[in-house]
């Protein structure tokens, strides 16, 4: 059974090796016990895997398959187990069996958390092993997911970006090109009203499942409690949300964010970064999130993937948010950080080619399926540029549409002088998209010229749409107010008016980010008045942390 390849320039930091000096202290934080040969230390799927330190003998890290297993490493004496799941509290994605009798450190999940965060050390060794291991599980589809679907299934490319952005590995076979997916298909009695499905652990079988579906069968949010009544609960985990998670736990807050959808917001599907402080060379908008969630949980915040707020109840203490499906959620503190959408184009059509055609993001489209393609990419902001930017180097080229006159309003100059110098890119100014057209998937679409009513067909299979953006808070509709376009007002620009709708309590005004509601704060792109930019979100998110615990006090 041959090891997993790794990359040999990053080994040491994937697999690091403890000093006798890191063994003794990371020792009180569990207990030495023995283990014997063949010992199942933990099996794929099971919830709050402990983490083990090997001091004596051999762990083989296998993925269980239906023909047998798979090694991918195999761990000895100053090695330790895990990766970034034991943060979440996740499933295991591999199983753990001993060669030969041995010593172990057991640690369990509450005595790891209180290691990085106590010994600075060893949190930063930990840490980077941890996500340097998931990259690895993703890049060699390392993990407990199947899926199996077409590139002709809009369903089945929505299923694939919901467990990219989630950072979690799974396999792929479309049922038009590989045989593995033919033999699944009669092994399972797949029709074509099941595609996609994926397939957990090799043992259940879920067809054309939503996302909270995926969620349940994968564990993402394994271990939370609903019941418990929390400091703060966060809604929303871009880069506002996930700045109040961060800091909300690192404080000590009992903390739990709700994500509808993944980690990032519109900024995690962002293809490179360059004007956010502290990376000069850029950061993807995936990594940026990838490595807050992991913060945030390294402080013990814990955060619900597929988790959609669907009503505001203000009418006792403490708050309760509901979710969809029925769950309720109790907390002393909100933050709203639920963002926004962006706007989609006002055609009958367009909902037969969402995910076949049309797209929201540029970061989790194969690349083999744009080369040598035409593109469209609607929209002046910074998302719209970062994406043009990137599709420029992957696809034939570019055509840019936005409905002004020039980017100069809506975009950082950097990305205007790299669009106006791309030879691969073609910027349209005061177009818009005004037809569709394909049977399956997207084949053509026809813009328009407002300024001349020109119109011009062209054979463009692949339409990125990121313009404006409309407030996700039809959840809050009547509970704070919210401004003529549907975003939360906060501090300052809330009227008495507003504060008499929604019977105002306190002597006090609002603080800075509060809504409407004593203890409710807004951040990020759902604010009114907000500046978007990454940085002002995390900023806000985390000052409103700070208010937080002014609201706790009194």
């Amino acid at each position: 059974m041959a090891e997993t390849t790794f990359p040999v320039e990053r080994r040491e930091q994937i697999f690091p090796t403890l000093t006798e000096s890191q063994l003794q202290r990371i020792s009180r934080y569990g207990t030495r016990r023995t283990v014997q040969d063949g010992e199942i230390l933990f099996r794929q799927g099971d919830e709050g895997t402990h983490f083990f330190v090997i001091l004596r003998g051999e762990l083989d890290i296998v993925q269980p398959h239906g023909e047998g297993e798979t090694l991918i490493v195999r761990h000895q004496a100053g090695d330790f187990t895990g990766e970034t799941a034991m943060l979440s509290g996740r499933r295991a994605l591999a199983s753990g069996r001993f060669r030969g009798d041995g010593e172990v450190v057991d640690i369990p999940p509450s005595g790891l958390r209180n290691l990085v965060v106590a010994d600075a050390e060893l949190s930063e060794l930990l840490m980077r092993a941890f996500i340097l291991r998931r990259v690895a599980l993703i890049n060699n589809h390392f993990g407990d997911a199947v899926v199996v679907g077409s590139r002709h299934c809009a369903r089945t490319q929505g299923i694939r970006e919901f467990l990219e952005r989630n950072g979690h590995p799974y396999a792929y076979l479309d049922v038009e090109q590989d045989e593995g997916a033919r033999v699944l298909v009669e092994r399972f009695d797949i029709g074509p009203q099941d595609i996609p499905v994926l397939i957990c652990r090799g043992t259940k079988i879920l067809r054309a499942p939503s996302n909270a579906e995926v969620a349940e069968c994968l564990g993402f949010n394994a271990g939370i409690a609903c019941g418990a009544v929390r400091d703060v609960v966060v809604v929303g985990a871009g880069p506002a949300g996930l700045s109040a998670a961060v800091y909300a736990a690192s404080e000590g807050l009992d903390v739990l964010v709700l994500e509808t959808n993944a980690p990032g917001g519109q900024a995690g599907s962002s293809a490179k970064i360059e004007n956010y402080l502290g990376f000069p060379t850029g950061i993807s908008g995936a990594a940026l999130a990838g490595r807050a969630f992991t913060q945030a949980q390294k402080f013990g915040a814990e955060v619900a993937i597929a988790r959609t707020a669907a009503r505001l109840d203000c009418s006792g203490s403490p708050y309760a948010i509901e979710l969809e499906g029925g769950h309720r959620i109790r907390a002393r503190s909100v933050v709203i950080a639920s963002g926004a959408e962006y706007r989609k184009l006002e055609l009958e059509n367009l909902p037969r080619f969402e995910n076949t055609g049309v797209y929201y993001g540029a970061m989790f489209l194969d690349k083999k399926v744009l080369d040598g393609e035409e593109v469209v990419v609607v929209g002046g902001g910074n998302s719209a540029g970062q994406a043009a930017v990137y599709l420029s180097g992957v696809a034939r080229h570019v055509h840019m549409l936005v409905r002004s006159g020039g980017l100069a309003e809506s975009m950082s100059r950097y990305l205007i002088r790299r669009i106006e110098e791309s030879p691969r890119i073609t910027l349209r100014t005061r177009t818009e998209i005004v037809a569709l057209s394909g049977n399956a998937e997207l084949e053509g679409v026809r813009w328009r010229n407002r300024a001349t009513g020109e119109t011009e067909d062209r054979p463009v299979r692949h339409v990125f749409c990121m313009m404006g953006a409309s407030p996700c808070t039809s959840w809050l509709e009547g509970h704070v107010a919210l401004d003529d376009k549907g975003f939360v007002k906060t501090g300052q620009d809330l009227t008495p008016e507003d504060l008499a709708s929604t019977a105002w309590p306190l002597s006090r005004p609002p603080l800075l980010l509060e809504t409407s509601r004593p203890g409710i704060f807004a951040v990020g792109d759902v604010r009114s008045g907000n500046i978007k930019r990454v940085a002002s979100a995390v900023g806000e998110g985390s000052i409103s942390i700070q208010l937080v615990h002014r609201v706790l006090a009194s």
